[in-house]
């Protein structure tokens, strides 16, 4: 079944190649699908790694455009539409961070929004492991930081994010542990203050 043949379906049902094959044909309606479906993940992405909503904001919105303007050149079937912007919004990223380099970013202090069943309590709590993971997260060198998002957060497999990365697995699985040590260490010190306990 052919994509114009799925459009009857409607946007919902349509595979993110379909959707990206409509849209070069004019289909507004297929754009509008296809950002809702990827946009938000594209800029979970961009605040762990960069840390600041605005830039982040900034970023997706680049990478939807870069989406848009390749379209007419993309081969279905070839590569995922998805895995194709993650590595977009990574490698944005890691170019704002280098220009970047020898200022310091401030963290973004909006908060997510609390779920009502929540206390004020447990909301501050959440917020607050939010906060020191975002922190820790910041102090992690950009590879492993982008590594420790796309596998622990994102949930990607690691094949995914060797691709979006453009390295081995293995180089991936290294990034990951090594991120994942660091965050254990950075947030060692905040167990208590965060509520972990052992026992």
């Amino acid at each position: 079944m052919g994509a114009s043949a799925k459009a009857a379906e409607g946007p919902v049902d349509l595979s993110n190649d379909d959707l990206l094959v409509l849209f070069v044909r004019g289909d507004q309606a297929a754009a509008a699908a296809l950002t809702a479906r990827l946009a938000p993940r594209a800029l979970a992405v961009a605040m762990r790694m960069m840390g600041n909503r605005a830039e982040a904001e900034d970023i997706t919105q680049e990478a939807m455009i870069r989406l848009w303007r390749m379209a007419p050149d993309w081969q279905p079937g070839k590569a995922q539409v998805s895995t194709w912007l993650y590595r977009v919004v990574s490698n944005l990223c890691i170019d704002v961070k280098r220009r970047a380099r020898g200022g310091t970013l401030g963290l973004d202090d909006v908060s997510e929004p609390a779920d009502n069943a929540a206390s004020a309590l447990e909301a501050l709590q959440q917020q607050t492991r939010h906060d020191a993971l975002q922190q820790a997260l910041m102090q992690l060198p950009v590879r492993q930081r982008q590594a420790v998002v796309l596998r622990h957060i994102e949930e990607l497999s690691n094949p995914e994010i060797a691709d979006i990365m453009d390295i081995g697995v293995e180089a991936v699985e290294s990034l990951t542990a090594r991120a994942k040590r660091g965050l254990a260490k950075a947030l060692a010190a905040r167990k208590e203050e965060l509520g972990y306990t052992d026992g």
